[in-house]
């Protein structure tokens, strides 16, 4: 696949939004102020140290270009951030005097000093790299370590930019647009595009590329010339050469092998001049933070780790100073510290399995509960272990299962999707684009998580961020790991139009070389389901269709209910339970497990009283589920409110008729207990909109109503009405799809 360009900025879409709001915010954030310029910053893991700075770059980005470092090295060390000035969300000084080296220099420690930092590792990129020198040389007792990422400043020149900054271009072809007339005579944005293409060569960037264009859309172009002005008044090369001869601290030096930006061999000399360390990224680009982050935050860890020589104790995850755990089977002896540990062999060693939970929707959890416990049928010594988000901890402790301590560290995924919702209205594919920093987080836990313990299986059940990340990185994986998933194919809305259908196109494309290249890294595909219920679309132009290469690439254990469907004598006590009369009908409205479904529940309570016109013994039951406070919504005559409720599908098997969102699990819930529904897809969920209608179309369940549809009450309430005399018989779900599920996962054991 080539490089796709993202869209003029023009564009009213998904891709204008600004970024969400960051999962982990600071715990301090404040200003200093030097020579009248206000430059902010942040600090996260304000307890801990050692001190991580991560220094601002050209002021074309601001300090999110590090989003993917902060909340990783924040667990175990103190870092912070800082906005350059000139950048988006800095102060905007003039003139090219006030962005010299010396100036961007001395701003960094003036925060240093503003935050109290004696002595930090200071990590610079691209640009940043020589401010960070500069400090290291001429403040050696303030650095303890420095790290140069694709750093500017090492003279070797890519000979494309070797016309003056101020030359006339009629038509700027290629670098000629990296130019002070095209940037100041309306040229900046269509630079900006230019730039970033350069910038992430890999392929499949179009998210690093999404983002790196709305943050130096931001910029001012008259800015940035002063930047480049004063770059030129700086020394170049032979001021780089003498600064780094001086630096006396520990000196990492990354360069990715295919940087468009400057020549990656810059890195050589840095590191000459250094006596520093040279790691090169074959296949990388100018941002490898960005593009390659696992890679990169395993680096920093190591070094900054490799830099503070009191670290003897235990990470936040329970990972000791040196990456294994005090009571990690693979080590032995005693520390200088006193602490024993102790080996165990292979064959003495307990079977053990890590499980990913999904959090978004309690669906997931209630079928890996069930599929657990089948696992244990097979190995009952074996030892699971849960890593997952609120409010799937808070079943699975009630469950009495064992969850992990560092689900602490995770990132929450629900509050996410919550943010990235509207009116029953939900993009899921760009919100889950959108959840980048946060699998990225996520994934650094689990990484984190599985080289502390001795794990023989990992089950990720749409834990999308470890089965990509391990595709990207397939060295670490060192257990067995069975993916898990009820949709295959990222699908695009027809209001996308060629935008989404080219954005959903590269991402199952990316998917689709992942698996080719690395199949080893997945030693299970288990899809929850048959071939039929999965969609017989393409995944896109030029590609197989989904339901042909998902029967090729995966096995089928059917749907997984989580539950045994209540007898008609269990379903009878339930409405006993409930006060329901024999004569009685009862509507239970539910919206899963997230925030998500606030606004259809008013719909239907708008509904209640048309409804209970036309069925003068309909009695209405509205669960609101974990995240909603049922107190928030309003009263209405013959309904009963309820918050979370632990076991619903015996309430949903107990009901005449059920309304609800367009979510797999509690739309197959109902199939499997054979009952009436009307089910609401949110607006923009292809997941919804697509797989899940797919499926419930196939098993004759349910009926679809369209969200503008239920606006209108007597509109909802005649749909109500009407389902309750629809027949239901349709396809039988399967009951047996834990057993047949654990059984492909039991032989990776």
């Amino acid at each position: 696949m080539t490089l796709l360009t993202v869209p003029d900025r023009a564009h009213t879409g998904q891709m204008g939004r600004s970024d969400p709001s960051p999962p982990w915010p600071p715990d301090r954030t404040g200003t200093a102020v030097r020579d009248g310029v206000r430059i902010p910053y942040a600090v996260h893991g304000e307890s801990r140290t050692p001190t991580v700075v991560l220094l601002p770059t050209w002021s074309i980005v601001p300090s999110r270009i590090w989003k993917h470092q902060v909340p990783t090295l924040a667990r175990d060390f103190r870092v912070v951030t800082i906005e350059g000035r000139g950048s988006p969300n800095g102060d905007q000084p003039r003139g090219p005097d006030a962005y010299l080296a010396t100036e961007m220099a001395a701003d960094v420690l003036a925060v240093m000093d503003e935050v109290e930092v004696t002595q930090a590792v200071l990590v610079g990129f691209s640009m940043g790299g020589p401010w960070a020198a500069r400090l290291a040389a001429e403040q050696p007792e303030r650095v303890s370590g420095l790290v140069l990422l694709a750093s500017s400043g090492g003279g070797i020149r890519d000979e494309v930019r070797a016309d003056p900054f101020d030359a006339r271009h009629p038509d700027p072809q290629g670098w000629e647009k990296y130019n002070l007339h095209h940037w100041t005579e309306g040229g900046w944005h269509d630079f900006v595009r230019f730039f970033f293409d350069r910038m992430f060569p890999e392929p499949h960037s179009t998210k690093p590329l999404e983002d790196a264009i709305r943050w130096a859309d931001g910029a001012d172009p008259l800015r940035m010339v002063d930047t480049i002005l004063a770059l030129q008044r700086d020394g170049g090369a032979a001021v780089m050469e003498e600064l780094c001869r001086r630096v006396q601290c520990p000196t990492l030096v990354v360069e990715g092998r295919v940087d468009r930006i400057r020549p990656w061999r810059n890195g050589e000399r840095l590191a000459a001049w250094t006596g520093g360390r040279l790691v090169v990224a074959e296949g990388s680009g100018h941002a490898p933070h960005v593009r390659d982050p696992v890679m990169i935050n395993r680096l920093l860890k190591e070094f900054v780790l490799s830099t503070d020589t009191s670290s003897t104790g235990t990470s936040s995850t329970g990972t000791s100073s040196t990456g294994t755990s005090s009571t990690d089977t693979s080590s032995t002896g005693t520390s200088s510290t006193g602490t024993t540990r102790t080996w165990v062999r292979a064959r003495s060693r307990p079977r053990r399995a890590l499980y990913l939970s999904s959090p978004i929707g309690l669906g997931h959890c209630r079928r890996d509960l069930a599929v657990a416990g089948e696992l244990r049928r097979h190995h009952p010594d074996l030892e699971i272990g849960w890593l997952t988000q609120e409010p799937v901890t808070r079943v699975l402790r009630d469950a009495g299962e064992r969850v992990h301590p560092a689900c602490a560290w995770l990132a929450n995924e629900s509050s996410h999707i919550e943010e990235e919702s509207g009116e029953h209205d939900l993009h899921a594919f760009q919100a889950i684009r959108r959840m980048d920093e946060i699998m990225v987080n996520n994934f650094m836990v689990f990484a984190d998580v599985v080289e502390e313990g001795s794990y023989d299986l990992v089950v990720g059940d749409e834990a999308w961020d470890v089965d990509y990340f391990l595709h990207e990185n397939p060295e670490l994986k060192r257990f067995s790991f069975a993916w898990m998933t009820d949709f295959v194919g990222w699908v695009p809305m027809p209001d996308g139009g060629a935008e989404e259908e080219a954005l959903t196109t590269d991402y199952n494309a990316e998917m689709i070389e992942q698996r080719a290249r690395y199949r080893r890294v997945r030693d299970a595909s288990v899809f929850v389901g048959s071939a039929e219920d999965v969609v017989d679309l393409p995944f896109g132009p030029g590609l197989p269709g989904i339901r042909a290469w998902t029967k090729e690439n995966f096995d089928f254990a059917g749907y997984v209910t989580g539950f045994v469907p209540p007898t008609e004598a269990e379903r009878a006590a339930t409405r006993r339970r409930l006060r329901v009369g024999e004569d009685d009908l009862l509507c239970v409205v539910t919206v899963g497990g997230s925030g998500v479904g606030g606004s259809l529940l008013r719909r239907v309570l708008d509904a209640v009283p048309a409804a209970r016109r036309l069925v003068p013994d309909l009695h209405f039951l509205v669960v609101t589920g974990p995240r909603l406070d049922p107190a928030s919504l309003p009263r209405r005559r013959g309904v009963t409110y309820r918050g979370y409720l632990p076991d619903l599908y015996r309430e949903l098997a107990a009901c005449d008729l059920a309304v609800v969102q367009g979510g797999l699990t509690t739309c197959m819930e109902l199939a499997a207990a054979d009952r009436p529904f009307l089910y609401v897809p949110l607006q923009h969920h292809f997941e919804q909109n697509v797989h899940v209608r797919h499926r419930l179309e196939r098993y004759g369940a349910g009926t679809c109503v369209e969200y503008a549809d239920a606006s209108d009450p007597d509109h909802l309430a005649e749909a109500m009405a009407k389902e309750l005399r629809r027949e239901t018989r349709g396809l039988a779900v399967e009951t047996d799809g834990a057993a047949r599920a654990a059984l492909l996962l039991a032989q990776l054991l």
